[in-house]
């Protein structure tokens, strides 16, 4: 969910070599900021896995915190269950842009 509302999406998109597989959090940042949106707000994860929520990988967490830490993140299941968190409590002690201005 960017600042201005607009609701982006995303998909995971496999490879055989893993390594390039893409999330779907970063397909959607990647639509998003092609589509000149820099500021966000929120994002929703859904998994096909039913016993637990699963949250992005460390990949898309560092990539999401490139965007600001104040994201909301909303895990989902496909029953339409979902747990409320953020963005600082899923990547704590971050590196941000933030630390590459500091002297």
């Amino acid at each position: 969910l960017t600042a201005e509302g607009a609701i982006i999406t995303g998909c995971n998109v496999e490879n055989a070599s893993f390594g390039l597989t893409v999330c779907a959090e970063r397909t959607a940042v990647q639509r998003a900021v092609a589509e000149g949106h820099r500021q966000f707000t929120a994002i929703a994860v859904t998994c096909d896995v039913k016993e637990s929520f699963v949250g992005p990988c460390g990949a898309c967490r560092q990539v999401l915190m490139e965007f600001g830490s104040d994201w909301t993140v909303y895990l989902t299941k496909l029953d339409g269950s979902y747990k409320e968190t953020h963005l600082s409590e899923l990547l704590p002690f971050a590196f941000s842009p933030a630390h590459l201005t500091k002297n």
